[in-house]
């Protein structure tokens, strides 16, 4: 793993006791809550590992609430995250799952309203940082470091260098991408970690790209 800076190593300024089990699940809970594009109605949390064993007293289950509130790390109103979800009327639940997962602080998130459900898993990986592993069915790793493209396409050749070739034509670096799909030759998903935010203008020339079904992004 990389560190951009002294203080990823040293960890965020946040609010509880654990950089992995606070920060980490409040950034994972408020990711979520950003790729939803809205206040969710009501959250399902699935908890696995130490997330599961420990979510009350490290302050996980309030760190993913305020998360899903839309607050950052080093939020005070991550404190009172439950009394702010009931005054909205944003009920949730929490699962804790004795599966074993290939990491052991995994929390999978599941919010919906009456438009749409989603569902996210993210991994907390140290010093408040997290990923997200999987995307309504879609495999991918997605850190939350930079603005990023989540792309939903057809998966048809070439598809992929249309997007990298739009981007590089309007000087936009590539800082990672992946590209997860459920079935050969069906809808995938293209995830691309950039190095400065995305224009409409840009968003506008993806989304009529052949085969493209759906652009959204996501802000560092």
């Amino acid at each position: 793993m990389k560190f951009r800076s002294v203080f990823d190593i040293i960890g965020p300024v946040m609010i509880g006791p654990s950089s992995s089990h606070t920060a980490g699940a409040a950034r994972i809970g408020r990711i979520a809550r950003t790729i939803y594009g809205r206040q969710p109605e009501w959250a399902k949390i699935y908890l696995y590992g130490s997330f599961a064993e420990t979510y009350k007293g490290h302050g996980t289950d309030v760190a993913i609430i305020g998360g899903l509130l839309d607050y950052d790390t080093f939020d005070e109103r991550i404190k009172t995250a439950f009394e702010d979800a009931e005054k909205i009327g944003f009920t949730f639940e929490f699962f804790p799952e004795e599966e074993e997962k290939e990491h052991p602080n995994t929390a999978k998130i599941v919010v919906g309203d009456k438009d749409g459900v989603m569902e996210l898993t993210g991994i907390s990986i140290g010093g408040g940082k997290m990923e997200v592993v999987e995307l309504n069915g879609f495999p991918l790793r997605l850190s939350g470091n930079y603005p990023a493209l989540l792309v939903v396409h057809q998966d048809r050749a070439g598809l992929i260098a249309s997007v990298a070739n739009a981007l590089a034509n309007k000087g936009v670096n590539i800082a990672h991408m992946e590209v997860g799909r459920k079935e050969k030759g069906e809808m995938a998903l293209m995830v691309i970690e950039v190095d400065h935010i995305i224009d409409d203008e840009m968003l506008s020339e993806l989304r009529v790209l052949p085969h493209v079904t759906e652009v959204s992004t996501i802000a560092e």
